[in-house]
């Protein structure tokens, strides 16, 4: 009989991801409770709101990230490279009052008080999948409206093809874009039709609650089958273009970044796979789901493209 030593037996062999999984959030629970419990009657567990809304592209075992993680953990180098730098450092934005221009090749242009913007649409809680291009990913209650409702009242002219964004450029407020670590303002665009499309969405809250500065406030995109940089944030311009805008990584690497940047296990990174993604809160890798769980919705945007190329 072959006797196999501990060292090669696989973690897999030993405890079933699933049985982990569960036995982690049952132990985190547990302890919580007993913290509460041995500090006596008038301790409260801090703890983030519960998650709302319709949930969009999920998968049986897709649980909410925890309010701290989706506020805690970012990407948004306007205040610092680091995943906690924008929870230290947003504090600095000021999200009020806020104006957003939409112009470009529309019959009704014009600029907008965030507060106008928002009272024309009917906001609605989505609880979505949002998967990073650094391999990591999150299960996000946003509150939003779609983007098509700013773009129909705007009419776009028949030679209209592209949608631009524009983020906040004010180095006093955003401390990180005093270095040179991307061409600042931070830029995105979209294809008209992905621009429409009803999943694609303007997000002004997280949670239930406003957004906070560091998620994006007041105003950010989420396409939840594209990469998360693609959901530019603080957005203070949509322009309506005939050309394929400039894009912020796109121009910055585009070896690395494409401009439609869809989640592709089948298309890695020059310097990881994309494969398997970490959900944050979770020990194993899960496997990378194409258009990040949304292909019954969205493939057929790309019929024909051949999206090694088109990345």
């Amino acid at each position: 009989m072959l006797i196999r030593r501990a060292t090669d037996i696989p973690s897999s062999e030993i405890t079933p991801e699933s049985a982990y999984v569960k036995r982690r959030r049952f132990l985190t629970s547990a302890v919580a409770a007993g913290v509460v419990a041995a500090a006596g009657p008038r301790a409260t567990l801090a703890a983030g709101p519960a998650p709302v809304g319709t949930p969009f592209g999920l998968q049986p075992d897709d649980e909410a990230t925890p309010w701290e993680d989706v506020t805690t953990y970012n990407n948004f180098y306007e205040f610092g490279t680091g995943k906690g730098d924008p929870a230290r450092n947003a504090h600095t934005l000021q999200t009020r009052p806020w104006t957003v221009k939409v112009d470009g090749l529309v019959q009704n242009p014009g600029e907008l008080q965030l507060e106008d913007f928002v009272k024309a649409s009917t906001l609605e809680d989505r609880i979505y999948r949002f998967r990073c291009v650094e391999a990591w990913s999150m299960v996000v209650p946003w509150r939003g409206f779609p983007l098509a409702d700013v773009l129909k009242r705007a009419e776009p002219l028949g030679k209209a093809q592209y949608v631009e964004f524009t983020t906040l450029l004010d180095k006093e407020q955003m401390p990180g874009q005093r270095r040179s670590v991307l061409d600042w303002p931070y830029m995105e665009g979209l294809r008209l039709d992905e621009a429409m499309h009803p999943l694609t969405l303007l997000v002004t809250g997280v949670y239930g609650r406003e957004l906070p500065n560091q998620n994006g406030a007041p105003l950010r995109l989420i396409v939840p089958w594209k990469y998360g940089f693609k959901g530019i944030k603080s957005i203070v311009r949509i322009r309506l273009t005939e050309r394929q805008p400039a894009t912020a990584w796109n121009s910055q690497a585009p070896q690395e970044y494409g401009f439609y940047s869809n989640v592709n296990p089948g298309v890695s990174h020059p310097r990881w796979s994309q494969a398997k993604e970490r959900r944050i809160g979770e020990f194993f890798k899960r496997p990378t789901l194409m258009f990040n769980g949304y292909a019954d919705q969205v493939a057929s945007l790309y019929a024909g493209m051949d999206l090694s190329r088109n990345y």
